[in-house]
């Protein structure tokens, strides 16, 4: 029996071994294949993989199964791409190690709406009534938690993800849905699991959040063509396979090691052929090549960039756009939304600053985001338009970029080598590598200084466009008890959209108007102008009706 047993087991080792050395010679072989080999049936990966700087990095390092593919050409035997941050961290040790560092200068979950930050309540809830954004609004951590920050969101998918450690989850990095657990696994519907909170989730929010589907996603989520995902894919499934926020190929071209744009609203805009974004009306504009690397059988592109331009890059999210359903204002029918996810007003960039807002969405794209719930105006819900706020701004035009203040050049301690920081943060904590660069006869305290009293400045401007913002509210509710015509309630919601445009720009714009101060003093002055025309006219109706 001894005998018998000592057999089973040196033939065990013996297959094992026999296993292993058949996946080192896989690996080997893997890692032997050439690119050249791949230049056949890829020629946009020749183009950009030859000229590039990673021309001498293989296939192998961030494909896997390539041999089965070479020997049997199809979908069935598509390589797998590593979609880690890993794969680039490898090499790019520098920029990996701190693209994951933990960003303790800010908690997790501070919200937007409390005092300390933007809009105190009760004027949040009370102006942004009806829309998923008064569940949770929070302010942005670092980069690599970006999408488990998101799918916790109160405002996100109604409570349905929840860490698996509780809080402690905030001191966890790494893949999403290693932090994260599904309550409901079995199941893809969008219902609340806990009480005031919303499932506003959609598969365009996440195209920001990450590219993790970056192959299976056609050019603006177009559905119907084939791809695995698109705009009306269920939001819950296509969460359940995402892991990674912010990748870096995001940014850079992994086959040309290149500057890109792979978001494809940004590129949409950018070749419309109205040209009316911001970037075209810069003479200094930095020129975009777009390639068309649909070679599944629909359409996917990204915009080579000819020098490197973080007002693009870090403009693919730091944006305003839209990515939800609403209304059409021409659409009389506000019982429902009139514009879904089938339409491509739902993946929309204007890439305007904020005077340019009010038209581009209610007159030429004929789109707004929710109806109020006191007024029954529409409104228009704003994201995170810094990208749009710096064009123009007197650093802007100093030449100073986002990278600049947020991912600043460093020098490594030890080995003296200069790299890019991709820890994206606030100057506030790192002022010795951002602001005193320039401003050599600063103090750190003394930048703090300036950089607090511009944002200060700012929120009290925030505070008294609020308060005529409320009284336009409260004004309107009046109006519409009191019996005033409808003409006169058409003409102040139309003024509470102008206001509410003016003012709620600056919640969403994560600088509290340091990104441009002067626009955001004349674009909160306006709101208050506006807000007392509404006023005026309603008053002047009722006063009229007596």
């Amino acid at each position: 029996m001894r005998r018998f047993t000592i057999v089973i087991a040196l033939t065990v080792v013996v297959l094992l071994t026999a296993v292993g050395m058949a996946a080192e010679k896989k690996l080997s072989r893997q890692k032997e294949l050439k690119a050249s080999e791949c230049y056949e049936c890829h020629g946009v990966i020749k183009e950009l993989h030859t000229g590039g700087k990673h021309a001498k990095v293989q296939c192998g390092n961030c494909h896997q199964g390539l041999d089965q593919h070479l020997a049997n050409p199809g979908p069935e035997t598509r390589p797998v791409t590593d979609m880690a941050w890993e794969a680039c961290g490898k090499c790019h040790k520098e920029q990996y190690t701190s693209f994951m560092k933990v960003s303790w200068h800010r908690p997790a979950r501070d919200e937007k709406s409390q005092l300390t930050n933007r809009a105190p309540n009760p004027f949040w809830d009370k102006l942004m009534m009806g829309h998923g954004f008064t569940k949770e609004h929070n302010l942005t951590r670092s980069h690599s938690w970006m999408l488990t920050d998101q799918f916790v969101v109160d405002r996100a998918f109604g409570g349905r993800f929840e860490p698996k450690k509780g809080w402690n989850y905030v001191f966890e990095e790494g893949k999403v849905w290693d932090i994260l657990q599904d309550k409901e696994p079995g199941t893809n519907a969008q219902k609340p699991f806990k009480p005031q909170t919303a499932t506003a989730a959609n598969p365009v929010c996440f195209q920001c959040k990450s590219q993790d589907r970056i192959l299976d996603w056609a050019y603006m989520g177009e559905p119907g063509k084939g791809a695995k995902w698109s705009r009306t894919s269920a939001p819950v499934e296509m969460a359940r396979s995402l892991q990674h926020g912010l990748n870096c190929f995001t940014c850079h071209d992994p086959h040309a090691a290149r500057p890109r744009i792979v978001r494809d609203a940004l590129i949409d805009a950018l070749t419309r052929p109205d040209g009316d974004t911001l970037w075209h009306k810069d003479p200094k504009r930095t020129g975009i090549k777009v390639l068309d690397m649909g070679e599944r059988g629909y359409t996917r592109k990204i915009a080579l960039l000819e020098k490197y331009d973080s007002r693009l890059l870090c403009g693919q999210c730091h944006v305003e756009y839209n990515c939800n359903p609403g209304y059409d204002p021409k659409n009389p029918d506000l019982s429902t939304y009139s514009v879904t996810m089938t339409d491509p007003r739902t993946n929309h960039f204007p890439y305007t600053d904020v005077f340019g807002l009010y038209e581009h969405y209610r007159n030429k794209v004929s789109f707004l985001d929710w109806k109020h719930t006191l007024t029954g105006g529409l409104l228009w819900k704003a994201q995170h338009p810094e990208t749009e706020t710096h064009y123009n701004s007197k650093h802007a035009k100093a030449n100073v970029q986002c990278d600049d203040c947020h991912t600043p050049k460093i020098k490594d301690k030890k080995s003296g080598k200069v790299y890019t920081s991709h820890f994206a943060a606030t100057p506030r904590v790192q002022l010795k590598e951002t602001c005193l660069k320039c401003h050599k006869y600063w103090t750190e305290e003394q930048a703090r200084y300036s950089i607090d009293s511009i944002k200060a400045y700012t929120k009290g401007r925030m505070r008294k466009a609020e308060f005529w913002l409320c009284a336009l509210v409260d004004t309107i509710v009046e109006a519409k008890k009191s019996g005033v015509d409808a003409e006169s309630i058409v003409k102040a919601q139309d003024q509470h959209l102008r206001a509410h445009i003016f003012w709620e720009y600056w919640t969403a714009e994560n600088s509290d108007g340091f990104h441009n101060p002067e626009m955001a003093r004349e674009s909160l002055t306006r709101s208050v102008d506006e807000s007392q025309k509404g006023i005026a006219i309603l008053q002047q109706a009722m006063a009229a009706k007596k």
